[in-house]
């Protein structure tokens, strides 16, 4: 203030919140989306209803789904969504822990900051123990490898599990490993997985059961004409980055014809220049032919009275799976066509799936790129399976690229915050109170998990504790069965790197949201509306 004139820095309208109410608002939005996900966890998670504004339906227990789906206005809440994106991207699964572990984490220093501790001290310990817990995973993971194959089904199954796929996830868990076995690249003793040379395509009617596994590539397109064979065998496949049809000229251009010859004459050079295209690919050997271009009628006609199979406006991402699975290479000169550029394929056919004509390029020697076709009785069926798919593949994948697993059922959670309590002894400063609030919200996963199962969660939590301090480092809990048993006995594995990005991506998030004193939303009229009382609440979702 000047003169007894305030001095205003902020646009009129403009909403600021400060010190322990930014805060505490902070906290509030990020729990509230931790909340919403808490409930889908483990195999008895229930799922979520989601409708936006035009009516269309999503169910879903995905954690990444659900947040993705939600129209959440908070900035704060906004960062929790953000890591269940991170996690969904680096890893495939492990969402609804990230974003749970997330809300338990603010939940935890919210309780320390009440008592007096400075964020700045929290977040510094919060740093300290997510460290100290890298180390500490990568000591309590089990090796894993290519070979172990009935380890990896164990960990697709441990994926699908709590899903509205998990009726059929023996045969779902199958496929998914035989996948991931075909597109793993092993690079001296790691393996990486480019989880886009896995195609999900899927297509609703008959059961989950009917879901199979294609080695090769599966396009939801029909061939060019019906006078082309449905099917050809053993064929040779080309690929084509150049349109079979004549291109308008770049600049503008005009053809003045004055007679009758002249058209003819026209027409037909046209036409000259269209069947020496189309002799080009039928010299070529090929018998199958997948064009990224268009064709032209003419084109599809030769090409139709050579009985050759071709499919025209491929995409480029189609195209280069295609290259991945047949050997082929996509080709854009169709004068320097040679035999090195045609790929390999026991089979190429339009099939009717569903009413709807698709094309299988599937029998490809060992090929780079597979597709999954997944079903499923009805539309909302048929998307649940195609996540819980997309999570088993990511598992699977996950577990290859960090070649270790540990336990599920919240037993890794316990056996860490056993040892990160260890750790906090050895700390001196208030640093070991965020370090031991860091350990009690690793425990929202078996807490959550006892409750889903009708358990007393301090109960649950007291023996397990007892348990792993015997050194029963897999001791979890049981959901299905309501006790604590050896979750890696029955089956219930994780991939180390889902725990790993978990913690990683929540402890990061709150100690960025603990920092935050000073909350300013402009009033720019693109802005979007805030929620009443300031920045205390979540917008709908």
């Amino acid at each position: 203030m000047t003169n007894g004139h305030p001095i205003l820095i902020l646009p009129e309208g403009a909403l600021r919140t400060t010190g322990r109410n930014a805060q505490r608002n902070n906290i509030m939005a990020a729990k509230a989306v931790s909340d919403i996900v808490k409930t889908t966890l483990g195999p008895k998670g229930m799922d979520k209803m989601l409708v936006d504004d035009i009516g269309d339906i999503v169910i879903t227990n995905d954690g990444a789904t659900i947040v993705e789906e939600m129209n959440v206005e908070h900035p704060a809440a906004k960062m929790v969504v953000e890591v269940a994106k991170t996690q969904d991207e680096e890893v495939g699964d492990g969402t609804t822990t990230a974003v749970v572990l997330t809300g338990e984490l603010l939940s935890s220093a919210e309780k320390l900051l009440d008592k007096g501790v400075h964020s700045t001290v929290i977040s510094r310990g919060y740093k300290m123990a997510a460290e100290k817990s890298q180390e500490i995973l990568c000591d309590i993971g089990t090796k894993i490898s290519l070979t172990d194959e009935p380890l990896l089904k164990k960990i697709a199954e441990t994926a699908m599990t709590g899903k509205g796929a998990e009726a059929a996830k023996e045969a779902l868990a199958d496929i998914s490993v035989k996948a991931v076995k075909k597109v793993v690249v092993k690079e001296g003793e790691k393996h990486s997985v480019d989880r886009d040379d896995i195609q999900i395509e899927k297509k609703q009617g008959g059961s989950i059961y009917d879901s199979e596994l294609i080695e090769g590539v599966v396009l939801d397109k029909e061939r060019a004409s019906d006078a082309m064979p449905s099917k050809v065998e053993n064929p040779k496949i080309l690929l084509l980055d150049v349109a079979l049809e004549i291109k308008k000229t770049e600049t503008d251009a005009k053809i003045r014809i004055t007679s009758a010859d002249q058209l003819l004459s026209f027409t037909q050079q046209e036409e000259k220049m269209l069947k020496e295209k189309a002799d080009a690919v039928i010299k070529s050997g090929a018998v199958a032919v997948f064009c990224q271009k268009g064709m032209d009628d003419l084109v599809i006609h030769y090409l139709a009275k050579a009985g050759v199979f071709a499919v025209k406006n491929v995409s480029e991402s189609n195209m280069k799976r295609l290259a991945k699975a047949t050997g082929a290479r996509v080709a854009s000169n169709l004068q320097e066509l040679g035999k090195e550029d045609l790929g390999n394929a026991k089979l190429v056919e339009e099939k009717k799936i569903s009413g709807e004509e698709m094309i299988f390029v599937s029998g490809c020697k060992n090929p780079k790129s597979v597709s999954i076709l997944v079903r499923g009785g009805t539309e909302h069926v048929v998307d649940e399976v195609e996540r819980a798919v997309t999570d088993a593949v990511g598992g699977v994948s996950a577990a290859l690229e960090m070649g270790s697993a540990v336990a599920g059922g919240g037993a890794c959670e316990i056996e860490l915050a056993r040892q990160i309590r260890e750790y906090a002894e050895s700390i001196s400063g208030r640093e070991q109170l965020a370090i031991n609030a860091f350990a009690d919200a690793l425990e929202i996963i078996p807490r959550t998990l006892a409750e889903s199962a009708g358990m007393d969660s301090i109960d649950t939590l007291v023996k397990l504790r007892a348990e792993h301090e015997k050194k029963g480092k897999n001791s979890g809990v049981a959901v299905l069965h309501s006790r604590i048993e050896d979750m890696w006995k029955n089956g219930i594995i994780e991939p180390l790197k889902i725990k790993v990005q978990a913690i990683k991506s929540a402890s990061e998030a709150a100690q960025m949201i603990l920092r935050i004193d000073d909350v300013i939303a402009s009033s720019k009229k693109s802005a979007p509306p805030m929620p009443p009382g300031g920045m205390g609440g979540m917008g709908e979702y």
